[in-house]
């Protein structure tokens, strides 16, 4: 069996050691201001165009990653504050934190494209990363108005959806409105009769009228008997 000490689990707190060293410059915040090139609502990701660092425009615009990924919050948790509770000691169970989302507003969390934002970000391997975002002056963010599609409710297929009550096509019979009603064939609606008797049904499937209508049967049936015999040539 191999070693399991190298391995990472859910829910366990990383050391300093198990992180790896770290230079200044990951470590280090800056504050940028800008704009929301794009978000995807449904990724939950998008970029932020920078205009400003640290207050001082820059020359062209800077992408920065942005994801509503939650964070920890190092402020404690609400029921941590009663007075039943002893306020619990972050610096050495540091996995008791509470967590918030990096971007700073109610309900679903998403950017709409072009809003104004405040961030602080840093450096990391893969680029710039925004570490919290917010509206100008520290508000809530505007938010996209869009949101992710749901699966698509597939519709009732009308044909051959009947209800045996009433005879509706646009429900069953456990959704009937109406009381129960007489019994009836189902082919034709008829209450003198049932469908296993159906006489309009056995005609309609009997071999010698497959695919011919009742009003033509009928007019050949009256043509046949009306028609003069052939003459015979002696």
């Amino acid at each position: 069996m191999g070693s399991v000490s190298n391995q990472e689990f859910p829910g366990v707190c990383k050391t300093e050691e198990d992180e790896g060293p770290s230079t200044e410059e990951d470590s280090q915040s800056f504050h940028g201001v800008g704009v929301c090139k794009w978000f995807n609502v449904r990724m939950g990701f998008g970029f932020l165009s920078m205009t400003k660092r640290e207050g001082v425009p820059l020359d062209e615009p800077v992408d920065v990653f942005v994801h509503q990924e939650c964070l920890p919050d190092p402020q404690p948790p609400r029921e941590a504050m009663l007075p039943s509770h002893p306020t619990p000691n972050y610096s050495t169970n540091p996995c008791i934190l509470q967590f918030r989302s990096k971007l700073h507003m109610e309900g679903f969390r998403s950017l709409k494209e072009g809003e104004a934002v405040e961030f602080t970000f840093k450096k990391s391997s893969k680029g710039l990363e925004s570490q919290r975002v917010t509206g100008p002056d520290g508000i809530h963010c505007v938010g996209s108005e869009r949101r992710p599609k749901g699966k698509k409710v597939q519709k009732r297929r009308l044909k051959g959806d009947r209800c045996y009550n009433c005879g509706g096509l646009d429900h069953h019979a456990k959704e009937c409105k109406l009381p129960p009603q007489p019994k009836k064939c189902h082919f034709c609606q008829s209450i003198d009769h049932m469908v296993a008797n159906c006489p309009i049904k056995a005609q309609q499937s009997s071999p010698g009228s497959q695919g011919k209508p009742s009003s033509l049967k009928g007019e050949e049936e009256e043509h046949s008997l009306s028609a003069p015999p052939p003459e015979t040539s002696d």
